[in-house]
């Protein structure tokens, strides 16, 4: 909801064409601010980037020049690439406000100053010659995570010395456990039986792009200190990778070249990068904007109060020219100088129409540019104040973004598994089926039913069921198919390090949790626990609705998205808003990935028949109507069908015709013993070899969610050895692989997600 605000025009000489900030060039440095409200403004140099060092000094102070526009400007002679530098805003009422360049593109330790840089020197070796990955939107899988998140676990092979850093994703050939997975530049990361970890990991899951949580210099982690954590939505300067992932803070070249190596390694994985950007609002109301030039940049209600539906206090005013020139030129900055492939903003229901589409266009200039993904969050977290006849990008403005801008599809999201902000409440996989059926039926087909849903065409669809934002997919189905033992969660530091799952030390002490009663066993132990960690009996239901949970939406029309790590059933045992959580809580947990084997291998296959296919991507979903709560749904020469019931159910294999097209299919319920077994995978070749002979008008099961389990989820051991290879029970040449023919049935087993393709 957005109100409106009396003030409709910008009140100040605007400068939309000087450069702005501090640049180098043909043996001058000029330096550039806008303070249209200020009566003098003096530029400070120094050694270093922070009074705190060692040797730090001032080595001159320079005052501006004021213009027209409302800038100031300096041109001083000489490179002063490497200086450390700030500004005296003075007003006429006398107030000096010191403030860091809101325009800067380097600063030292937290930020506090900003530094001159000469970006060239910045580039690692190789640079020139990197290139966006040629990844079609037909194949684009998005896996979200955190910089730190990705490498701070001990037990992922990453350096010590790269451990929650940029430099983490440029480690090749690393596997949990210290197990080699190969070299990783030129195989697949799946060599020799080794579990691999990071990029390798990426590579052998088949994602092409990585979300990236927020890596510009945010205000909530103390560079200088030792390792903490945060989410990092609290931006201080936009244009400056974060320090704290960088091995050196102090020095304001390396996070940049760093930042860049991270990318550039990526690319040559060929995954996308994609970088989530949060310009709706900034660490503090006191940040260097609004020293600039006080009571411009940050929305207010008439009465003087800041906005705040962004829930952080201060409302980003994107609707004002200045701060709209600097989103279109900070977002296009980021994908000029260091490649990046996408962007992703923040509760971008608070952000205009209008800037948003300038992004778009500014973005479409640049070589490649219309390849460039965008989209964001079309909702808020309250109520904020705009002039009447500004459009923001919520739910409401959809309609009047550039086609070329997508959306997080929360309906999808919710419809799947439950409403977001109510743990115990389910959704089609998870306990009511029949109440979400006919809704996964408009998901599948990315809502685009004409004038119904107004969610536009399935490339602005972002389908997902979970991201770092709220529950992981496992903690909702644990919370609310186990609501006895994990509906409150386990209390914050009070689980248990057995095996690979832990946050704390140890295991729980008998008085050690919160409201746990009875529930503690004498070996320590919680329940809940061993549910979140997967190690009970209970939790093979919970890990065949996160199969048909992700079947849906790797199916579905539009880009299907995850957050890193539901592909082994991610747990933060029920934390779910974990911005400040700590690091233990919120890092990959990559021995879960080897114990959890199973289900990653179903991600990849499913990941592999959607990236076989462009048809996965945008052609119309057919209704298959089955009795019971199955959904089924036809996609060109694909049948598909997610049972969730605890019944198996045949749908007849005439009824769903020939064409797509077809309805009517009957349906009955078969008894459990005549659900099929997984059929043989010895001699399956390679992933993606779909085609068997079959009679003209049969059909071949290509997936079945039956075929991956895991087998150490009661005991919570380690398996010994691994497939060097994703098992492809589909491939050409397995014996008995799910044939079908004319006349015969579809056969559903319970609980069970199927793919079947016409021969």
């Amino acid at each position: 909801m957005a109100a409106a605000s009396p003030i409709d025009t910008d009140p100040y000489p605007l400068c939309l064409e000087r450069p702005l900030g501090a640049a180098v060039a043909d043996g001058h440095t000029t330096f550039a601010l806008w303070a249209p409200t200020a009566s003098a403004v003096t530029l400070r140099l120094f050694t270093h980037g922070s009074d705190s060092e060692a040797g730090d000094r001032t080595l001159r102070t320079i005052a501006l020049s004021p213009h027209a526009d409302g800038s100031w400007t300096a041109d001083l002679d000489g490179n002063l690439s490497g200086v450390y530098y700030d500004y005296l805003v003075t007003f006429p009422y006398g107030t000096v406000q010191r403030t860091a360049d809101p325009w800067a593109r380097a600063a030292g330790v937290n930020g506090r100053r900003s530094m001159v840089i000469d970006l060239r020197s910045t580039d690692p070796d190789g640079w020139d010659d990197d290139r966006r990955p040629d990844v079609p939107p037909a194949e684009t899988v998005v896996w979200e995570t955190h910089i730190g998140d990705f490498s701070n676990d001990p037990h992922g092979g990453i350096p010590a010395a790269h451990r929650g850093k940029y430099l983490a994703f440029a480690d090749r050939g690393t596997g949990v456990d210290g197990e080699r997975s190969g070299d990783g530049r030129s195989g697949d990361g799946r060599s020799g039986n080794g579990h691999p970890s990071g990029v390798d990991y990426l590579r052998r899951l088949g994602v092409t792009a990585v979300q990236l949580l927020p890596f510009y210099d945010y205000g909530s982690v103390d560079e200088s200190g030792g390792p903490q954590f945060n989410w990092g939505y609290d931006p201080v300067n936009y244009n400056v990778p974060e320090g704290s992932y960088s091995t050196n803070p102090y020095d304001g070249a390396v996070r940049i070249r760093e930042c860049k190596t991270m990318i550039q390694s990526l690319h040559a994985a060929g995954i996308k990068v994609i970088m989530d950007v949060v310009y709706n609002h900034m660490f503090s109301p006191d940040n260097w904007f609004e020293r600039t030039v006080p009571g411009y940049y940050c929305r207010r209600w008439p009465y003087g109060a800041l906005a705040n539906g962004s829930g952080c206090g201060c409302d980003m005013a994107s609707e004002r020219a200045m701060f709209r020139r600097f989103i279109v030129e900070s977002v296009t900055y980021w994908a000029r100088e260091y490649h990046i492939d996408g962007f992703r903003f923040d509760l971008m229901g608070l952000i205009d129409v209008d800037t948003m589409n300038a992004v778009r266009d500014s973005l479409d200039t640049l070589p490649g540019g219309e390849s460039i993904l965008m989209y964001g969050e079309p909702w808020s977290a309250g109520p904020t104040c705009v002039p009447e006849g500004v459009t923001l990008a919520n739910k409401d403005g959809l309609a009047a973004l550039n086609p070329r801008i997508g959306h997080f599809c929360d309906t999808t999201r919710d419809a799947i598994k439950g409403h977001v902000f109510y743990p115990e409440r389910r959704g089609y996989v998870n306990g009511d089926a029949a109440g979400n059926k006919a809704a996964i039926q408009h998901a599948v087909d990315a809502w685009r039913e004409p004038g119904a849903f107004g969610e536009g065409e399935p490339g602005q669809i972002i389908q997902y069921v979970s991201a770092h934002d709220d529950l992981t997919l496992w903690d909702k189905l644990c919370m609310s198919m186990c609501p006895d033992v994990c509906g409150d969660g386990v209390a914050a530091g009070n689980v248990g390090a057995a095996g690979d799952g832990g946050r704390g030390g140890g295991d729980v002490a008998g008085d050690g949790l919160a409201d746990a009663d009875d529930r503690v066993p004498a070996g320590g132990r919680v329940p809940a626990e061993d549910v979140f960690d997967v190690r009970d009996g209970r939790c093979r239901a919970v890990l065949a609705a996160n199969r048909i949970a992700a079947g849906l939406t790797l199916t579905a029309a539009g880009i299907p998205f995850m957050l890193a790590g539901e592909e082994f059933a991610r747990t933060k045992y029920g934390d779910d808003n974990s911005y400040d959580s700590g690091i233990a809580l919120n890092q990959l947990d990559w021995r879960r990935s080897v114990r959890l084997g199973g289900l990653v291998d179903y991600y990849a296959a499913l990941i592999a028949l959607r990236r076989s296919d462009p048809c996965w991507f945008d052609a119309p979903r057919q209704a298959i109507d089955v009795a019971g709560d199955v959904v089924a749904f036809r996609v060109k020469e694909y049948a598909v069908f997610a049972n969730p019931d605890d019944e198996a159910r045949r749908a007849l294999v005439s009824a769903v015709g020939a064409a797509a097209g077809a309805a009517d299919a009957v349906a009955g319920t078969l008894p459990q013993s005549a659900s099929p077994t997984a059929p043989s995978t010895e001699g399956a070749e390679e992933m993606g070899r779909y085609a068997a002979e079959t009679g003209p008008d049969g059909w071949r099961l290509v997936l079945s969610s039956d075929w991956y389990d895991d087998a150490g989820v009661d005991a919570g051991t380690l398996p010994q050895s691994r497939p060097s290879a994703v098992p492809a029970p589909f491939a050409e040449g397995a014996e008995g692989a799910g044939r079908c023919t004319a006349g015969e049935w579809f056969v559903l087993p319970p609980r069970s997600f199927t793919v079947w393709k016409r021969a």
